[in-house]
């Protein structure tokens, strides 16, 4: 018998929290529920979702970290808790979620450390629930990489270049491309969907969109500095809150983003500091990268305007999540004025940052 025990809890699994790329909403539900399709998703129906799947559940759960997803550690009456992760309806279609399963089940094969969706009794990865797809995972732990141990980085890059070999053994088809050519545009697209939601105040307007002007024109400087790059498959938003170190093991987590990219997008995230000590940084990882796959240098100048894309595009997804009851309660500050000066401000750093040169390697002038 079900012994419901309903609680929530922050630790654990890392939900995504920033969302790094431009929405890839292409396929709605056919359900048609009323309010927030969140609203459907009480304990019972995730309870059993999860029994429909096969799994004999205790009644135990407890609600992680997301906010794009839903995410559930869930006990069952034998064996260690799973996570159950509950895809945002509309978010994405049943073939993109199946190419992040199948592109995480290749890394897994590979031997690469990433936290692969179990295959379900039914024998798939995927699950259906009314609106939800859903996929389970097992449990893992750990703490976040200590980027600044100059070890810790060369290993991460041993591992990416790991990853990104698998990446370019072939092509995805219905995940999301960060192309070199989709930065700017990207960011005009998630600025046009802020302005005609009317988010920035009136009275902010002006320097925002002289902002904008000069930053795509600045970006698409950096692009052409770049040159052509090839894309690969990427994990996509690789920062030290999707990677997980337990003693000397490191696992990399969350895929929900993976996409087409330079491999720069998956190192960047990695690196803080002044110039200096992110040219550092990013020399450990490329000294550990390299050992597996060569990495062409251009994309250095790739760093700022992805950056800029991001900052933007998160802007751009609080506001087509404000619906989600979720996100006021967890993003209040969202549309007040401070917010919108803060970004401004921060906005003008970024300029600054497009301006000056890319940031050099060890040994590099």
């Amino acid at each position: 018998m079900r012994c419901q025990d309903y609680a929530s809890d922050d630790t654990g699994y890392t939900g995504r929290q920033i969302h790094g790329g431009s929405e890839f909403m292409t396929e709605h539900s056919d359900n048609v529920i009323s309010g927030h399709p969140y609203d459907a998703l009480k304990p019972d129906a995730l309870l059993d979702a999860m029994e429909d799947a096969g799994f004999a559940v205790s009644g135990r759960l407890f609600a992680l970290n997301s906010y794009e997803n839903r995410v559930y550690q869930i006990g069952l009456d034998e064996g260690p808790p799973v996570i159950a992760k509950f895809y945002r309806p509309g978010r994405w279609t049943e073939a993109s979620i199946r190419e992040e399963h199948s592109f995480t089940k290749e890394l897994e094969a590979a031997d690469i450390p990433v936290v692969a969706p179990l295959t379900l009794p039914n024998g798939d990865t995927l699950g259906q629930s009314g609106p939800f797809r859903f996929a389970v995972f097992p449990q893992r732990g750990g703490q976040a990489p200590d980027v600044s141990v100059e070890d810790t980085l060369y290993r991460l890059g041993q591992w990416l270049g790991q990853i990104h070999n698998v990446g370019a053994a072939r092509k995805f088809s219905h995940r999301p491309d960060l192309s070199v050519a989709s930065i700017p545009t990207g960011i005009e697209q998630n600025n046009e969907l802020l302005l005609k939601g009317n988010w920035v105040p009136r009275d902010l307007r002006p320097a925002w969109d002289s902002l904008m002007v000069d930053l795509l024109r600045l970006c698409r400087t950096r692009i052409n500095d770049a040159g052509n790059i090839n894309a690969l498959r990427l994990h996509g938003d690789c920062h030290a809150g999707n990677i997980l170190c337990r003693e000397e093991r490191m696992l990399f987590v969350d895929l929900d983003d993976c996409r087409s990219g330079p491999a720069i997008q998956d190192m960047w995230l990695l690196l803080n500091g002044e110039d200096s000590e992110r040219g550092a940084q990013l020399g450990e990882i490329l000294e550990g990268y390299e050992m597996f796959r060569p990495f062409e240098r251009r994309e250095r100048h790739l760093i700022e305007p992805l950056r800029c894309y991001r900052q933007v595009s998160h802007c751009a997804w609080l506001a087509k999540r404000w619906d989600d009851p979720a996100f006021p309660r967890f993003f209040p500050w969202f549309g007040q004025p401070r917010f919108w000066s803060d970004q401004i401000l921060s906005l003008r750093e970024q300029l600054s940052a497009l301006q000056a040169p890319a940031i050099s390697l060890p040994g590099q002038y």
